[in-house]
């Protein structure tokens, strides 16, 4: 049975979450920007690990869904970090970390910044750091050739210390696979192979739809996603 609840992320800030009990390893729906953990790839996988008896936590970010917060005041860094303390106080063990769209950055993120946890990752048009190509256009000869010789460029910040551009490779190691659609008008499907140049993993898979768009959440893009996890799972689905 499932159970639900709010979690206090430490400053007062209230993440709302749900959880269904089952066997290890423990997966993770991390939602798009603007998505919530009540969305329709979110419970197609609460009904399949429901079914399988596999253990799953969905949540919200701050400013998304029913958790506190501005959806203004929010950032990558702070809905990363959102992630690691639902993740931190809410299960124990081996996780597969399922991102969708910006989730998928999140994604990564929390598996380089749990790499001891993080047993598997399934990204879904998963778009990290989809600012990169738009800096890239901006940069002057100059500092596109310092960034491919040193592998980081640093630019002026109003906010103080400068900041730190990179090239460096990702660290994720856990099992990588990667959904996306040919006819995404949000997120290029060339991005999934990009992520697979600088994820530092060997075991990485990418698998097109040719007329999948961003959402990839037809019944039959549905079915990829269960094949998928349950395939990375190494058990027999449901």
């Amino acid at each position: 049975m499932e159970t639900s609840g709010r979690l206090d992320r430490g400053d007062g800030t209230h993440l709302a979450w749900i959880r269904t009990p089952g066997r290890a390893p423990t997966v993770v729906f991390l939602p798009g920007y603007r998505s919530d953990m009540a969305g329709e790839k979110a419970t197609t996988l609460a009904a399949f690990c429901a079914a399988r008896g596999q253990a799953l936590l969905r949540f919200d970010y701050s400013g998304h869904g029913i958790s506190d917060g501005a959806f203004e005041d929010g950032t990558i860094g702070i809905w990363a970090r959102d992630a690691l303390a639902a993740i931190d106080a809410l299960t124990e063990g081996p996780l597969v970390l399922v991102g969708s769209s910006m989730g998928g950055w999140i994604a990564l993120l929390t598996a380089r910044a749990r790499p001891d946890r993080v047993a598997g990752l399934v990204g879904i048009a998963a778009a990290p750091d989809f600012t990169e190509a738009l800096m890239w256009q901006a940069m002057a000869p100059a500092e596109r050739a310092t960034l491919l010789r040193e592998g980081v460029l640093r630019v002026p910040s109003q906010y103080g210390e400068p900041y730190a551009i990179t090239r460096a490779p990702i660290a994720v190691t856990c099992p990588v696979r990667l959904l996306h659609g040919q006819r995404d008008p949000d997120v290029p499907w060339e991005t999934a192979l990009r992520i697979t140049e600088r994820v530092t993993s060997e075991d990485v898979r990418v698998t097109l739809v040719k007329d999948g768009d961003h959402r990839l959440s037809r019944p039959q893009d549905l079915t990829l996603l269960r094949e998928t996890l349950s395939a990375l799972l190494g058990q027999d689905g449901t």
